[in-house]
């Protein structure tokens, strides 16, 4: 899911949504001999393709277009195995489908057929081609609903076309914006999967559910209990960097201390510098993992813990203060010392699609975020849905409905649905946003104290700490009482 650091005026709309595609040899760092990490795990599956309806429910528009899916049956029974459906995200399927080692894993004792279906308007899933985004007609038709749609006419397709599905329990599978997709599938298409297990899925982070600033306050706890001052430094850094720029020489100082690929040039490049270091800050609590990962930047394990190392004093002259806080911010850009030098447009790596999630935000998916600089480390920003509203149709010529997730998939009224899992670590700032507590005997909330963004949903590792091995463990008995529910039944 994108990290959204800010969307309070229009110099920082963009910074809400950014989910970056690039990534190169581009920062700069002086550090020596730091080791590499470890080359990401790529599994073995096959490509497939579908027409789908670019319209479910309506009749006027009868065009189809090819979604992408990915299969992987080297442990699938056609008598006794399960399906696991992974609702896909706001990106290439591959990249996810790489990054969910845990299906992978269970994949032998489950003997489950792989599934990986990706969303309409990213990575090759075009209803439109090259002219999907061009303007807001050929855009119509990314919503949830519709992608939800898909999955279920897909599954429909799996049941005709491979040989023991139409009499396996399927089970949907997400993290992130695919873990609310995984609940809403559930919710909405209950007879087309027995259960679903949703990682990380901020299913409350609409209208007023949840407090606007949980999400930065969580960023800021995360910080705040990885060393003395870490979260100071980085609550004070914001008006040192306000009066090292006020001067012209002030500007250049920041950019060479910074070795950014860009000078700073007036306040607007201020306004965008300060957006790309909270968005930094947010990125590290998303992926605070237990072990070297490659998921939005080559990373070492806790790398907060590491990042505090540098932030131990933040009563510190401003630029001094602003030295540590490059050094803390090159933990994140440039772990393995190859960089030139840090852009401040770029803060992720991975096949994320940055232009769909802008317009998902902008129509459907508005999640209040808000920040105070007392409860938490960032700026104080108010939530602002007039100004949001207005820069999302200068941008798109839409206008956002803040109320309407909500009334189509039941905010908190969720009680009547069952078979759900929803699984949350308490360092992921998406968390404040989740299910938290247990609603009913089915559905269940399973919290990871050491866990960071739908860290159960990755590879097992051996640095796995204790807690994720427990909630793993208990994904995996409710999945296996879902399939017993299910060959009772039948």
């Amino acid at each position: 899911m994108a990290s959204p650091t800010a969307l309070w005026g229009s110099a920082v709309f963009l910074i809400y949504f950014r989910l970056l595609l690039a990534y190169g040899p581009r920062y700069f760092s002086n550090q020596r001999n730091l080791k590499h990490v470890s080359a990401q795990i790529y599994y073995d599956y096959t490509t497939h393709y579908f027409y789908q309806k670019i319209d479910h429910f309506g009749f006027a528009e009868d065009a189809t277009f090819k979604q992408r899916y990915l299969v992987s049956d080297k442990y699938w029974s056609e008598t006794g195995g399960v399906v696991l459906f992974y609702t896909g995200n706001e990106g290439d399927i591959t990249w996810f489908c790489n990054n969910t080692g845990f299906m992978w894993d269970v994949a032998e004792e489950l003997k489950a057929l792989l599934v990986f279906a990706e969303h309409r308007y990213y990575g090759e899933s075009l209803p439109f081609g090259d002219h999907s985004f061009s303007d807001p007609k050929h855009l119509n038709y990314l919503t949830s609903e519709q992608a939800l749609a898909d999955f279920a006419v897909l599954i429909r397709h799996l049941h005709e076309t491979i040989p023991g599905a139409r009499n396996s329990p399927f089970i949907a599978i997400g993290g992130s914006y695919g873990g609310m997709l995984a609940a809403w599938f559930r919710m909405k298409y209950p007879h087309m999967v027995v259960g679903a297990f949703a990682s990380s899925a901020p299913i409350w982070q609409f209208e007023d559910l949840v407090p606007c600033g949980i999400f930065y306050k969580i960023v800021t706890d995360d910080f705040h209990q990885s060393g003395k001052d870490c979260s100071e430094s980085i609550r004070n850094s914001w008006k040192a960097i306000d009066r090292v720029s006020s001067s012209e020489e002030g500007l250049q100082w920041i950019s060479t201390a910074f070795h950014l690929c860009s000078p700073l040039k007036n306040s607007d490049d201020v306004g965008a510098f300060k957006s790309w270091l909270s968005e930094t800050w947010v990125n590290l609590a998303m992926v605070n993992y237990p072990y070297e990962a490659f998921f939005l930047q080559p990373l070492p394990a806790w790398p907060i813990q590491v990042v505090c190392k540098f932030l131990t004093n933040s009563n510190l002259p401003d630029r001094e203060l602003l030295n540590r806080i490059f050094q803390a911010a090159n933990v994140y850009y440039n772990y393995t010392g190859q960089a030139q030098c840090l852009n401040i447009s770029q803060t992720a790596t991975g096949s994320l699609g940055d232009t769909g999630w802008y317009y998902q935000a902008c129509t459907e998916m508005v999640m209040p975020m808000c920040s105070d600089g007392v409860n938490d480390m960032f700026e104080p920003q108010k939530w602002d849905f007039p100004t949001f509203s207005a820069d999302c149709f200068k941008m798109w010529g839409v206008k956002p409905r803040q109320t309407w997730i909500t009334s189509v998939y039941g905010g908190k009224n969720i009680s009547a649905h069952s078979n759900i899992i929803f699984s949350n670590g308490d360092m992921d700032p998406w968390s404040g946003g989740g299910v938290r507590k247990k609603i009913s005997e089915s559905l269940i909330a399973i919290n990871i104290p050491e866990g960071a963004h739908h860290l159960d949903l990755r590879s097992k590792n051996v640095n796995d700490p204790a807690s994720v091995l427990k909630a793993r463990s208990l994904e995996i008995q409710y999945i296996n009482k879902w399939i017993q529910e299910f060959r009772q039944r039948s």
